[in-house]
């Protein structure tokens, strides 16, 4: 049987004629972070000071006793990488094992009756890149950074929301496999769905000792614990067919539940019945996905179908959550993609300028009912395909396919982030004057991998990417479409003026929590200029953009930074509601949304739900009312508003909603229930009744759509020009839980409160309230928990609270 020795202790690393502890998996920074080498380069401006870390080489090394590389009764003793970040020489004894070059594939070596000193050297990723550069000549990238010369995350040589901190070691686990005869090189479950019975065809790649090469060896596999299949192994393949009756579908959440199944296998020498030499086991899902790019009269469609059930996609981006990946814990991954779900999120793509995510990440979205969308790792550049590239892309598209494919969430694989748009439209084309720049991997090389290792799912060129040359990469009417043209030069309001089959990207930015800021950038005088607030801006004109999206809707907020900081996040919610209540109205033409984006990777100003320190934005909020199955929106029509009732249940919704015409001062102007079916799956859009429409122009007027608990409102003009009255409520702690810092809140209305917020955070670090914006007509009351608040008296509570002001 194969016997595994972790190698995670006894490593050190080498500075300045030091030996240092160091953490397997880890990397430099945080092993220099842990001996107080260097500050923590997420405060302040000291990113500026760990500058020197990604510029030189580093080295690991531990000492392999005997003990643990002797064979013994095994005849063969591997020396398994999980994830080594990225160029690196390997030694043991002082004789070298190895050479890698790619951070996002595993690595293998033979040290069969080899102990001794074991280095791992690792060398600079800008030099790596600079030679590979001098090989195959420049190509075009949006940022100026070398990160398309190199197989490393993109994003750790900076990004518009990430900081530049370019990271080496063993980010991943490091190990020992002693084996005989054969071991199980790789497994890739084909699972099906056919007439309600699952089936899985296991294709098995051995790999075996010059010893056993002739030796009869078998493979058995089990599903569920119940169903068991024989076979023979042919050379180093095998293919078993294992049918499983009555299987109960995997779904994504909100269609359905997620079983999960148990696949095991055992690789056997001799017969069925002799000695177990390998064993393999994940958790698969039966389950059918496709895509429907079908043509029809509004252009190119592009929507999921799960089990034969048409989905509006309802997604987010997911960039790495920490800059270092390897303090990534599985607890933090479930922490976080609960979060996501519990915002209403069925799917979540992972970006291609980042990594391939942990098994734990996978893991979590098959027990959430979360789809995974996996982009493979390009962006925003024009890629060699020369060597040594091209080899080292094949190899890791391979290793990756082969170990997602098992996970029933995936759905979806995707060869790049924006490098079609970028070729065709951001001068890349002339400036190649015919070089390669990555579209024989889009168009060719991955997806026939794809085809060969994974035929039961979809795979698409990019994204954005409209299926064919024939038409502009990014054309709303055909395919995927990233919508950046509104953040970067218009107002979010111009989301409705076009429905895309697919918005892949969009999003508006907003500054983080302010107990994160204030974590982030201990000591400063915050201001949207201060140089901390500054540094931790990433985009280009950032500040400005945000400046320009709350101008056109408010009064400018002058020096008062409580105010900017209240209104950018708004502005952020707003925007992005605007969107996908547009688009949700549009299904089944739109096929669906997906945020930019989830999550941060280190305390930054960015276009994130959830800031890097964990902390929900009130876009979050906002998406757990846009996402969830039942939406009411007002949407503008023709001859005034549209009210679209918007159901993605598997129930008819039969809504009853209240209309009102309302007075700036509260009082109503006209009501009118009116009754809306809409179908399982579907949108019911119709125009408000004129007597309830406000004018156009007027500034004291706004229509409510009010319907079983949810709540939409329509304003004639912006805030600024609109005549709010000084706000005025009360709020009372009603009830605290002494000593747990839990409270519930109420908060009366005396007259319209728009946008009321209470930013828990300002309660203390840790304190979260379950609500987001609001907006309260004269009388109402609003309840709200919060939980782990440090000051909970009713004059901390108000002063934590924020809504619109008149101008």
């Amino acid at each position: 049987m194969k016997e595994t020795v972790e190698l995670a202790e006894g490593w050190s690393l080498e500075h300045e004629g030091r030996s240092l502890p160091a953490r397997v998996p880890g990397c430099v920074h945080t092993d220099l972070l842990a001996g107080g080498l260097i500050p923590d380069p997420f405060l302040g401006l000291n990113e500026r000071e760990v500058d020197w870390v990604g510029r030189r080489g580093w080295s690991y090394g531990r000492h392999l006793a005997a003990v643990e590389t002797l064979t013994g009764r095994h005849e063969r003793t591997d020396l398994v990488f999980d994830g080594l970040d990225t160029a690196a020489t390997i030694t043991l004894d002082g004789d070298e094992v190895g050479r890698t070059r790619n951070m996002h594939r595993r690595h293998r070596f033979d040290v069969t009756d080899r102990h001794g000193r074991l280095r791992v050297d690792f060398a600079s990723a800008y030099e790596e890149a600079e030679a590979v550069r001098a090989l195959t000549g420049d190509r075009p990238n949006v940022y100026p950074e070398p990160f398309q010369y190199i197989r490393k995350m993109a994003c750790g040589f900076g990004w518009d929301w990430g900081p530049t901190l370019v990271t080496a070691g063993m980010w991943r686990p490091v190990r020992l496999e002693r084996w005989s005869t054969a071991r199980l090189a790789d497994v890739r479950p084909l699972v099906t769905v056919v007439d309600g019975a699952g089936r899985v065809e296991v294709r098995v790649e051995v790999e075996r000792t010059s010893t056993g090469a002739d030796r009869p060896l078998t493979v058995s596999a089990t599903v569920g614990g119940g169903h068991r299949v024989r076979g023979t192994v042919d050379g180093t393949r095998a293919v078993l067919t294992l049918d499983v009756p009555g299987v109960s579908p995997w779904w994504p959440r909100g269609y359905g539940e997620q079983p999960l199944y148990d696949l095991e296998l055992e690789l056997l020498a001799d017969g069925p019945e002799g000695p177990v030499l390998d064993t393999w086991s994940r958790r698969i899902g039966f389950r059918t996905v496709e895509l429907d790019r079908s043509a029809d009269e509004h252009g190119t469609g592009f929507t999921l179908v799960v089990n034969g059930v048409r989905v509006f996609t309802r997604g987010v981006n997911w960039i790495p959550d920490d800059v270092f990946p390897s303090r990534i814990t599985p607890e933090r991954y479930r922490a976080r993609l609960r979060q996501t779900a519990e915002a209403g999120v069925d799917l979540v793509r992972v970006w291609g300028g980042g990594i391939y995510e942990d098994e734990a990440f996978y893991d979590t979205c098959d027990e959430l009912g979360l789809m995974v969308w996996q982009d493979f790792l390009f962006a925003c550049a024009a890629y060699p395909e020369e060597q040594p590239l091209r080899g080292e892309v094949e190899a890791e598209a391979r290793d990756n396919v082969v170990r997602l494919m098992p996970h029933p969430s995936l759905v979806l694989w995707n060869g790049n982030n924006e490098n079609l748009w970028g070729f065709r439209d951001w001068e890349w084309e002339p400036a190649l004057k015919g070089d390669s720049w990555g579209g024989g991997y889009y168009l060719d090389l991955l997806p026939r991998l794809v085809a060969e290792l994974d035929p039961t799912r979809p795979y698409t060129a990019g994204s954005p990417w409209s299926g064919s040359w024939d038409h502009h990469p990014n054309d709303p009417a055909h395919g995927t479409h990233h919508s950046w043209e509104v953040w970067n030069r218009r107002d979010y309001a111009e989301y409705r003026d076009s429905v895309p089959r697919f918005v892949s990207e969009f999003g508006w930015q907003a500054p983080p929590a302010m107990a994160t800021l204030r974590r982030a950038l201990p000591g400063e005088r915050l201001a949207p200029g201060s140089p901390g607030m500054l540094h931790h801006q990433r985009a280009e004109d950032g500040n400005g953009k945000l400046n320009r999206g709350v101008e056109r809707h408010f009064a400018p907020p002058g020096d008062d930074f409580d105010r900017w900081h209240y209104l950018t996040q708004v502005v952020q919610a707003r925007a992005v509601a605007a969107g996908i209540e547009h688009w949700r109205s549009h299904w089944p033409v739109c096929g669906g949304t997906i945020v930019w984006q989830i999550n941060d990777c280190w305390p930054v100003s960015s276009w994130a739900a959830i800031d890097g320190d964990g902390r929900p934005k009130p876009l979050y909020h906002e998406l757990r009312r846009v996402y969830a199955d039942r939406l009411l929106t007002l949407q503008p029509g023709a001859d005034g508003p549209d009210l679209a009732v918007i159901n993605q249940s598997a129930d008819a919704w039969d809504a009853r909603v209240t209309l009102r015409r309302v007075h700036a001062d509260g009082s109503v102007v006209a009501e009118r229930e009116v009754a809306m079916t809409a179908g399982a799956r579907e949108v019911h859009r119709g125009s408000v009744p004129r007597e309830l429409v406000p004018d156009a122009r007027s500034a004291k007027e706004f229509l409510v759509a009010d319907c079983e608990g949810l709540r939409t409102v329509y304003f004639p003009v912006t805030d600024k020009e609109f005549a709010y009255p000084e706000p005025g409520y009360d709020v009372v702690v009603e009830s605290s839980t002494a000593g747990g810092g839990s409270v519930e809140v109420v908060v009366t209305a005396h007259t319209l409160v728009r946008d009321l917020l209470l930013q828990a955070d300002r309660l203390g670090p840790e304190a979260t309230c379950d609500t987001g914006l609001r907006t309260l007509l004269p009388g109402e009351r609003m309840r709200l928990r919060v939980r782990g608040a440090a000051e909970t008296g009713a004059n901390a509570v108000r002063a934590a609270l924020f809504c619109v002001e008149p101008a």
